[in-house]
């Protein structure tokens, strides 16, 4: 199980960097989109559902790593006292349910873009919605300097 955790881990890890450039690719597109007044492109299109599915995958990797690594279990044993201390509060609750809401966010979102019949809404839904998404993302990452820090790389044991 341990050697399923770690592939798990590992690409938990690898994803979140795919998010993060694809978020902020689809971010800077849609700003850009916004405030040209592009006719929206293909590529536009295509990208949202790939984000979205890129995303969703990262939610599954991250649920499976909740209840496998023990966060789920120490959320239903400790109770209330898991608040209490800044890790266990951060996996236990933090991390997963505000990344839940950003894939909320971006799914709302993406059925907003396909909903807007003019080009220039679809560039504006896009930027609020996706921009609202990316930033909890980025706000629910374990970042190097936190108390619930975890390493920018971490592949098979490796870490960076």
């Amino acid at each position: 199980m341990e050697s399923l955790n770690l592939v798990f881990l590992s690409l938990h890890n690898v994803i979140r960097w795919v998010v993060l450039v694809l978020g902020v690719v689809l971010v800077v597109r849609s700003i850009l989109g916004w405030m040209k007044k592009w006719d929206y492109q293909e590529r536009d299109r295509k990208l949202t559902p790939f984000f979205s599915g890129v995303y969703d995958l990262q939610i599954l990797l991250g649920i499976i790593l909740f209840f496998t690594k023990g966060w789920g279990s120490v959320l239903m044993n400790a109770g209330g006292e898991v608040m209490k201390t800044s890790v266990q509060r951060f996996f236990a609750v933090e991390h997963w349910t505000l990344m839940i809401v950003a894939a909320v966010l971006i799914h709302i979102g993406s059925a907003q873009v396909k909903k807007a019949t003019e080009n220039i809404k679809k560039y504006k839904r896009a930027t609020i919605w996706f921009t609202i998404a990316l930033l909890l993302t980025l706000a629910s990452i374990p970042w190097p300097g936190m108390s619930a820090a975890r390493p920018l790389f971490r592949f098979f044991g490796l870490v960076f």
